[in-house]
């Protein structure tokens, strides 16, 4: 399991991850319940408070819904399994315990099943509106709630089925690139302004912020969002923006549905031949 990258965390911290961790469960089991600290869920309410202000502002409509769907108890971090009872009957999705990062194949393939792989391991309080990977209020607060979205939740079915039926790495990593820029973080055009309904976008503060005031917003284009270079580890400059929740449907669900590793090498060539997106 790695590290939290470029974070001094304290020695107390990263015991008490590997010790969550390690209780993971794994895809295809229900996931251990966790007995979390005071501290751990002090970190999930401060987290909890800002996103929620964040969300009023500049969450989509259909995705800010999904807070009222599930009903999470904002003072406390809620176990996995309390999630998947509030989430299955309305998107078809459960979530499971993993001990951290997994592999892309895993994580998609899992998408395809209606399943979403999540840690159960809280960021570093001494840090509590940063972390640079996935953690359970990333996955939970983020993915789990956007999940609650009908038109969301098949969009990462597609991507699931569609990356799970290629072939070549190159295609896998279009696809998994195209997910980036949508269900990571894709903005939408929601009363009259650009509105985030990207997971990523939506666990972060700081992207949130960042996305309303400096982001450049881009047309949906399949070409651009798969090859188009990015850095995970900052906040996103470029962003590609739909007119509604049904363009990205047609677009990129359209996308999803359809490509295969020959369209996708057609897509690359034709980009290398533009001299790529800038």
């Amino acid at each position: 399991m790695a590290q939290n990258r470029n974070m001094n965390v304290s020695p107390e911290y990263v015991r008490r991850r590997e010790e969550i961790a390690a209780r993971a469960a794994g895809p295809g089991e229900r996931p251990e319940d966790i007995a979390y600290t005071s501290v751990e869920d002090d970190v999930w309410a401060t987290v909890s408070t800002a996103l929620r202000a964040g969300w009023a502002e500049h969450a989509a409509a259909p995705v800010l819904a999904g807070i009222d769907t599930l009903g999470l108890d904002p003072r406390r971090v809620p176990q996995l399994t309390e999630v998947t009872e509030r989430l299955e009957p309305v998107s078809g999705y459960r979530f499971e315990a993993v001990a951290g990062l997994v592999d892309t194949d895993v994580f998609f393939g899992h998408l395809a099943k209606g399943v979403f792989l999540s840690t159960q391991y809280v960021r570093w309080e001494g840090s509590p509106l940063y972390t640079p990977e996935p953690d359970v209020i990333h996955e939970v607060f983020g993915h789990a709630h956007v999940l609650t979205c009908p038109q969301i939740a098949g969009l990462h079915r597609r991507a699931g089925a569609a990356y799970s039926r290629l072939e070549s790495a190159v295609a896998r990593q279009f696809v998994a690139d195209v997910f980036w820029f949508s269900a990571e973080f894709g903005v939408v055009r929601d009363r009259g302004e650009w509105r985030a309904y990207g997971a990523g976008l939506l666990s972060s503060i700081g992207e949130l912020s960042q996305f309303a005031t400096q982001a450049t917003i881009r047309p949906l284009d399949v070409e651009a969002m798969g090859t188009l270079s990015y850095d995970i580890d900052h906040y996103q400059p470029v962003l590609f923006g739909a007119e509604s929740l049904d363009e990205v449907q047609t677009v990129v669900g359209g996308f999803f549905d359809d490509c295969t590793d020959h369209s996708i090498q057609a897509h690359l060539s034709h980009s290398s031949h533009l001299g790529g997106p800038s």
